[in-house]
């Protein structure tokens, strides 16, 4: 017969050896892949819609999809923060959209140096070290915008190109794609003033917008690269009674671009498919994660949006993602 104190002791071996033999089985909470998704801001319709993508690659992957990133899109200080943060945590990739193509140049190759893969979407980063480009061909999108622009107008008269934000990769190339198209096309046309800039609030785009429309309210169309320059100048448009008078192109879309748009007040808006761009940009992670080839740039749709064919199937698809189902 085994003493007392004997069995004791072999029974409390035994529960230890039970308790490691659990501790050390996997489970789908302690297996999931952490994705750090930081997009450059959370309140424009854009930004949703990259939430929504994010989530539906992370439901299909079976990766946790963490989603954090500044409000307004001119807070490089606090997206710094965030990488940080995460990279303190130690996730297991991040797919950032940068709002300054060199100051998270720094906080992104520090995450790689600590073994964490970085996906860049939407915006261009000036750094060899990341996994991937995801984005949209940001120049033909701008050349697509000058193309209709030019053709609304006849190939003459005055234009405002109203940039968005300085530092911004994305937008810039907008910007230039289109300078460069309409001085190839449209030599009858003249830029009357191309270096103001919208910021980053729609408030913010607004006054500048009123600003320009009182010194030069003779122009005949207008370029803007975002969601919030459109939604600024299409409101000082509107306050100034010119909404539909002078002819107005702009990049992206929210509800009330789109109501804009049928009221005859937007006649044209370059859309980009954010949807898949942050889907396309967690599955690239989750393969390097996995030790997967991935391509270094990767484009995704763009496609001019008009009064003409707002209603088709594929404008609708873009205008209108699925984001009920994955923002829950």
């Amino acid at each position: 017969m085994i003493p007392f104190r004997s069995s004791l002791l072999l029974c409390l071996l035994l529960v230890f050896f039970l308790a490691s033999c659990t501790d050390n089985q996997p489970s789908d909470e302690a297996d999931a892949l952490q994705i750090a998704v930081i997009p450059k801001g959370t309140s424009h319709q854009f930004w949703k819609s990259i939430h929504a993508g994010a989530n539906k690659a992370g439901s299909e992957l079976g990766a946790e999809i963490i989603w954090q990133g500044p409000q307004k899109e001119d807070d490089r200080q606090m997206q710094i923060q965030v990488v940080q943060n995460f990279i303190s945590r130690n996730v297991d990739a991040i797919v950032l959209a940068p709002l300054d193509a060199r100051s998270l140049v720094k906080p992104v190759e520090s995450a790689i140096g600590r073994g964490i893969p970085v996906v860049i979407i939407d915006s261009g980063l000036e750094s060899d070290q990341i996994s991937s480009f995801v984005a949209t061909d940001n120049r033909l999108g701008g050349a697509l915008a000058a193309d209709h622009l030019s053709e609304l107008l006849g190939g003459e008269g005055k234009i405002i190109v109203l940039r968005y934000q300085e530092g911004s990769a994305s937008t810039t190339n907008r910007e230039e794609g289109f300078l460069e198209r309409i001085r190839e096309i449209a030599p009858g046309i003249e830029i009357v003033v191309d270096n103001q800039y919208a910021g980053a609030t729609i408030e913010k785009a607004f006054q500048v917008s009123q600003n320009l429309l009182n010194r030069f309210g003779d122009v005949d169309g207008i370029f803007c690269p975002n969601e919030s320059s459109v939604q600024g100048m299409l409101r000082a448009l509107q306050t100034a009674g010119k909404a539909g008078e002078i002819q107005l192109v702009g990049f992206d879309a929210s509800e009330s671009l789109i109501e804009g748009m049928r009221d005859g007040h937007i006649q044209g808006l370059v859309l980009q498919d954010p949807f898949f761009m942050a889907y396309q940009g967690v599955q690239t992670a989750v393969k390097v994660i996995k030790g997967e080839t991935v391509e270094a740039q990767q484009n995704t749709r763009v496609k001019l949006v008009t009064p003409e064919n707002i209603d088709s199937a594929e404008s609708q698809e873009l205008l209108s993602p699925d984001l009920e189902t994955w923002l829950k």
